[in-house]
């Protein structure tokens, strides 16, 4: 089964592990004549990427155990310009220089107003989400009896943050909220509810949605979700899983040495005042956002049988597509329940490409990928056509008199 980063790195099928994970791999980098591995005159070494090391050491309570907090998320600061017709995705663009390709846990702190991020690319995820819903719903969200609290209050928290930071899309009612574009009413106090809870959770934004619980064996162990924009994987592969088990069944490269210790400390420490996000990529060879079908069938079965050993190699540039998530990981403070959302960010690599500096920097990253991440995001099935047009793109910038030397004042990381 392919994986879309659980946390870590981005992969696919048989690679999988992908969503839920907070860990991983954001590229450090240097270098720059990106092509030819040279730095550019007037070169600036960038900044370190703001972490959260106290999260990455140790524990501070005994397993299983969670006492509700009296943490309430502060109101989010409404978003006045919001636009569902001119606000645009952000244009994350979080890759590297290479000549070393780093697997870390790259975490961000975030603040409370930024956890959910809407654009005008909500229609499209809107319609996809709820063809796919209608199509597999089973198949895509499922909320286990022990995750129940924590799903209906991850359906509270987005109820009372919606219409407060995006009020032109979203207005609270007695009951819930309504959707003042689709004109769809979310009733969230109904018993029972219309529908599955993570599934009602999902179809109010543009991320997919996974809560992880703590057992007595210290474990975080993947019981509610609703991934309905995958790509590359399946709930159904994953769900009840401890987190260690997701990552390595997914063969995500360095993960035992690299990432688990750190990973485990994470989810222990998380605090519900506290919001930590990352981000990932990876290249897909159609154009679909919720399944990849260039891998394989989306029901395959279980063990294989999908995966990029199945791609079509060297695909027409036209069919290569950037898929970015921006992940962002905080604790319910009632249920202690641990939410991680996956918003994707899904553009042709043609409209990248034409963005000052990405292309060479692209270039740079990919091959600064070893054997392990390499196999693990496909390299081998489109590397041959990616990388002669961006360096193709790159030589274009240059010469035209793309100042390198100013890249770190315009084009820092993650953008």
């Amino acid at each position: 089964m392919m994986s879309r980063d659980y946390f870590p790195l981005s992969g696919h099928v048989n690679q999988s592990a992908s969503v839920l994970l907070l860990a991983v791999l954001v590229i450090g980098g240097l270098v720059a004549f990106i092509i030819r591995g040279r730095k550019p005159k007037g070169y600036v070494t960038r900044p370190p990427t703001p972490t959260t090391p106290r999260l990455e050491k140790g524990q501070t309570r005994e397993y299983g155990k969670w006492t509700p907090s009296d943490f309430r998320m502060p109101t989010p600061e409404a978003y006045l310009d919001w636009s569902l017709e001119s606000t645009k995705p952000l244009p994350y663009r979080p890759f590297r220089y290479g000549p070393k390709y780093h697997v870390t846990m790259g975490l961000r702190t975030l603040k409370h107003e930024d956890w959910i991020e809407l654009d005008n690319h909500f229609p499209r995820f809107h319609a996809d989400k709820t063809r796919r819903i209608a199509e597999r719903g089973s198949k895509l969200c499922h909320t286990a009896p022990e995750a129940y609290p924590a799903a209906l209050e991850l359906l509270e928290e987005l109820t009372e943050y919606l219409p407060a930071r995006y009020p032109s899309l979203y207005k609270r009612t007695a009951v819930g909220l309504d959707n003042l574009w689709s004109g769809e009413s979310f009733d969230i106090v109904a018993r029972p509810l219309a529908e599955d809870p993570m599934q009602m959770c999902a179809r109010l934004i543009q991320d997919d949605l996974a809560i992880m619980i703590e057992k007595p064996d210290g474990q975080y162990y993947l019981l509610a979700g609703c991934i309905v924009l995958p790509g590359f994987w399946r709930l159904t592969d994953k769900f009840g899983m401890p987190l260690s088990e997701i990552h390595t069944s997914g063969d995500v490269p360095q993960y035992k040495e690299k990432l688990e210790k750190g990973m485990m400390n994470l989810f222990r420490r998380l605090k519900p005042e506290e919001i930590v996000g990352r981000h990932n990529y990876f290249f897909q060879v159609d154009d679909d956002l919720g399944w990849s079908w260039s891998v394989g069938p989306e029901d395959s079965d279980v063990n294989g049988h999908v995966g990029w050993n199945t791609a079509e190699k060297g695909r027409a540039i036209d069919h290569h597509w950037f898929r970015s998530e921006r992940q962002t990981l905080r604790r319910l403070p009632k249920s202690g329940g641990v939410v991680f959302t996956i918003r994707t960010y899904f553009h042709q690599i043609r409209e990248v490409a034409e963005e000052d500096y990405v292309p060479g920097r692209l270039a740079s990253a990919v091959r600064s990928w070893g054997d392990d991440v390499s196999r693990y995001k496909g390299k081998e099935r489109y590397a041959d056509i990616l990388l002669e047009f961006l360096d193709k793109k790159h030589e274009e910038q240059v010469a035209r008199g793309l100042d390198l030397s100013r890249e770190d004042e315009v084009r820092a990381y993650p953008y």
